[in-house]
């Protein structure tokens, strides 16, 4: 199912997907987390975002899989890549939270214990998504960069012209 789209692996068409959504949700994820005026307009998009991206990455493992069968092993580039969702998915569930955490927080009661609970939750909660945002680009560099290096290091010489 994921192999082949007119001839072409699914594989490339796939990860560039998730390498342009996966960085602009990260974006997206310390914007909302470090800038609280953002969580309202644009808290739902991120989410959104992520979530597109996070379902994609399924889709360019198993599509990664099958080109492995017809151009043989990629080596680290399946390993780290297999991994990539277990990045992506805290990095959701952050941005998520404090979406609802912010909607909550415009509903409810503005009493001040409540308020103090409140913000430091929401700033609990935006500490995490700045880290998972920020090892989430880590992860999609090390994946892209690996993957380049599979596809392209034997073909592309470093020597330059003279």
């Amino acid at each position: 199912m994921f192999d082949l789209i007119n001839g072409l692996p699914v594989h490339p068409l796939v990860v560039h997907a998730v390498v342009v959504l996966l960085p602009v949700a990260t974006i997206g994820t310390l914007a909302i987390a470090l800038r609280p005026a953002w969580r309202r307009p644009y808290g739902l998009l991120v989410v959104a975002c992520t979530a597109v991206a996070t379902a994609l990455i399924p889709v360019a493992t198993s599509s990664g899989e099958a080109l492995e069968e017809r151009v043989g092993n990629p080596g680290e580039h399946a390993e780290l890549g297999d991994q990539l969702i277990w990045f992506a998915i805290p990095m959701l569930l952050l941005a998520a939270a404090l979406w609802w955490l912010d909607r909550r927080a415009a509903t409810t009661d503005a009493a001040s214990a409540g308020r103090a609970t409140s913000l430091t939750t929401m700033r609990a909660v935006s500490a995490l998504a700045v880290v998972a945002a920020l090892a989430t680009t880590v992860q999609v560099y090390r994946v892209g960069d690996s993957g380049a290096r599979a596809a392209w290091g034997d073909q592309v010489s470093s020597s330059s012209s003279e």
